[in-house]
């Protein structure tokens, strides 16, 4: 391993930084993705049986002990409970925007990481295979052809490890972009669901109310049916 390092020389240390980078990146996200997976069901069950009770500064409570897009999201529709379904929706749909970010974290790294490590190689290549033929050149005609295949053959080193870093972390760089294109999918899915966690008692009380009052119209348009005009 460290006769390859050192054959490789700058580039290949190079390649090798690059490398752990994108192993510790790749390791985080998908930690990260796993962890927001496993706890959105089972705190979304505990927040409606919190809210169903009203009960807001425990909500709050829980989405501060539990830090992740939907919790962000619901304690800012929590925070502006107070106001109309329309404005509850709205914030939540600007809070949901800043998460992005959060999510797609790191990734523009690893993107890069997956395009400049073959380049790098390549690199390593060219200039491994200049000092192969300038040895070859110093020794003339007579010198042993041996030296510029073996010059050769370390100089393509870097270029397979370019490769050998890139291909994965493209793979997972393409991984990780489509869950983050989901979670943004998901997380608009649960505006509307948060909105009425927040507001579905005032709404269905308000709907009743209407209906209510139109029964009451109509009933009256019937009496006043009933009776003939003189």
């Amino acid at each position: 391993m460290f006769q390859i390092i050192e054959q490789g020389g700058v580039i290949m240390i190079l390649i090798l930084i690059l490398s752990v980078f994108a192993v510790a990146i790749i390791t985080e996200r998908l930690l990260y993705f796993r962890k927001i997976q496993t706890d959105e069901e089972q705190f979304i069950s505990r927040l409606k049986r919190t809210l169903e009770k009203r009960h807001f500064e425990e909500a709050l409570s829980i989405c501060e002990n539990n830090p992740a897009p939907i919790t962000n999201l619901m304690r800012v529709g929590i925070e502006h409970r107070d106001y109309s379904a329309e404005t509850i929706k709205a914030t939540i749909t600007d809070a949901a925007s800043l998460e992005v970010p959060r999510m797609e974290r790191y990734l523009s790294f690893l993107g890069t990481i997956a395009h400049i490590s073959p380049l790098l190689g390549l690199l390593g290549t060219v200039t491994g295979n200049i000092q192969a033929f300038g040895v070859l050149g110093d020794f003339g005609a007579v010198g042993d052809p041996s030296l510029l295949a073996r010059g050769i053959s370390e100089a393509l080193l870097t270029t397979a490890a370019g490769i050998i870093v890139s291909i994965p972390a493209i793979v997972f760089y393409n991984y990780l972009v489509s869950r983050v294109n989901h979670s943004i999918i998901r997380l608009e899915n649960r505006v509307s669901e948060l909105v009425m966690l927040l507001k579905g008692p005032e709404m269905a009380a308000t709907e009743a109310d209407i209906r209510d009052a139109t029964a009451a119209k109509l009933a009256a348009e019937e009496t006043d049916d009933s009776f003939p005009s003189l």
